[in-house]
């Protein structure tokens, strides 16, 4: 803990993660985007589109736009499992109300539980006090984090969602001067509660 409190936030590694659900209840994973971050660069995410066992709802098509049809020929969440744990391992998990994305993976991956989580939307309420609004898609328009994003991605989309809420960490973690590591962890005992203001509703 030492070194986490001594070191600023680019010594370490992180990986940003936006999942898309079906709609179910409990939701399925159908859609899931890594974003690493090293020494403080955004970098290309990585992203899976995934065949749930049951199908995705009318509401969540018409919300990410991801059809059964699109899903028919894709494979199950267990085939890729070697290469999500792999896209995460030894990283810091960050996400925008990451309780929402540790739920759906935590059911889709036995036995992922990171260790450090750094949920953006905690952070952010915390770090840029009094706005209205702290979901991700009203934080990206007031502080242009979808600027120059690749041609082709659309909010509600993994990439695109991962994409910004690592831009949005970038932000909030550097402001006048960068922040060390322990100035942006979520409270362990916290990390899966949900929030009244951002309930993830691209998910379901």
């Amino acid at each position: 803990m030492a070194d986490i409190d001594r070191r600023v936030w680019t010594a370490f590694r992180y990986a940003v993660a936006d999942v898309e659900g079906n709609g179910q209840q409990p939701p399925d994973l159908v859609e899931l985007a890594i974003v690493p971050i090293a020494q403080g660069t955004v970098e290309e995410p990585l992203t899976w589109l995934v065949k749930p066992p049951r199908p995705i709802t009318p509401l969540a098509c018409r919300i990410h736009g991801i059809s059964n049809q699109q899903v028919a020929s894709a494979p199950p969440s267990a085939e890729y499992a070697p290469d999500i744990m792999a896209a995460f391992g030894g990283a810091i998990f960050v996400a925008h109300n990451a309780h929402v994305d540790l739920s759906v993976l935590a059911r889709e991956l036995p036995g992922f539980q990171p260790s450090l989580v750094i949920d953006t939307l905690k952070l952010a309420r915390r770090l840029l006090p009094g706005r209205p609004s702290y979901k991700l898609g009203v934080l990206a328009e007031e502080l242009k984090l979808a600027t120059g994003l690749p041609a082709g991605l659309a909010p509600h989309r993994a990439a695109y969602d991962a994409l910004v809420c690592a831009r949005l960490l970038a932000h909030l973690a550097t402001g006048a001067e960068p922040l060390p590591l322990a100035a942006l962890l979520t409270d362990p005992t916290t990390s899966r509660e949900g929030s009244t203001d951002d309930a993830a509703p691209t998910l379901f």
